[in-house]
């Protein structure tokens, strides 16, 4: 004998399912997310997190490392921005120009990725000192505000602005190697933070950053090596 359960009984529990499912789906931009690629590689579309496989909504972990790290990008492309008049080191040049592309395609990326999730830059209260040119204003700022992990000093970028040549040639590898350090320290707690990392354009994100700012570190201690020879 089989068990009939009533019409009203079948559509509410296939209602239920359909909400269920409805509310596991993560937002739907309208205008599609855009990762940004490595130096001269095309950007790839993204139009939100793998479906079927337990959707979660990023973390407010996920939302100030992103914050935090469009501010420590912004920095490195500033370092970058002083090497005209101030260098001639062809290497170096190269070096700068594609830490340039790829941490400015990168920026626009973090910042789509904050409002694909309804979180605009300006929620994190430092982001207003992100880009802002030479930054000076930071002399006069109460330095007892954190600074992202690996972020030069004010004296350091002060330094940085009154070098020339083999000076600044120095102080921008170690500088900018002291930066790369920190953008991974920073990836490293992101990951050891409960819960966090589970966005799946996040997680490409920083497994991007981690290869391309580690390999550029390898490189600048290649540079700085030859210095002393």
């Amino acid at each position: 004998m089989k068990l009939r359960l009533p019409f009203f009984c079948v559509a509410s529990i296939l209602l239920g399912h359909t909400m269920a499912g409805a509310q596991q789906q993560p937002p739907t931009p309208a205008v599609p997310l855009q990762q940004a690629g490595a130096p001269g590689q095309p950007s790839k579309a993204v139009t939100g997190p793998t479906l079927g496989t337990g959707y979660q909504a990023p973390t407010a972990a996920d939302i100030d490392f992103m914050q935090g790290m469009i501010m420590h990008h912004s920095q490195a492309v500033e370092m970058v921005g002083l090497m005209q008049g101030r260098t001639r080191n062809p290497q170096l040049l190269e070096m700068g120009q594609r830490i340039s592309i790829s941490q400015g395609d990168e920026i626009k990326f973090m910042k789509r990725w904050l409002a694909f999730y309804d979180h605009p830059v300006a929620d994190d209260p430092m982001a207003g000192m992100a880009g802002m040119a030479g930054m000076e204003h930071m002399d006069h700022m109460d330095m007892s505000m954190p600074m992202m992990p690996g972020m030069l000093t004010p004296a350091q970028m002060d330094a940085l602005r009154k070098a020339k040549g083999p000076e600044f040639d120095h102080l921008f590898l170690t500088g900018m190697i002291q930066h790369h350090t920190g953008a991974l320290s920073m990836v490293k707690d992101l990951f050891q933070t409960p819960g966090a990392g589970h966005d799946p354009q996040l997680f490409d994100f920083t497994a991007d950053v981690e290869v391309t700012q580690q390999g550029e570190i390898d490189t600048m201690k290649n540079m700085l090596a030859k210095e002393k020879q």
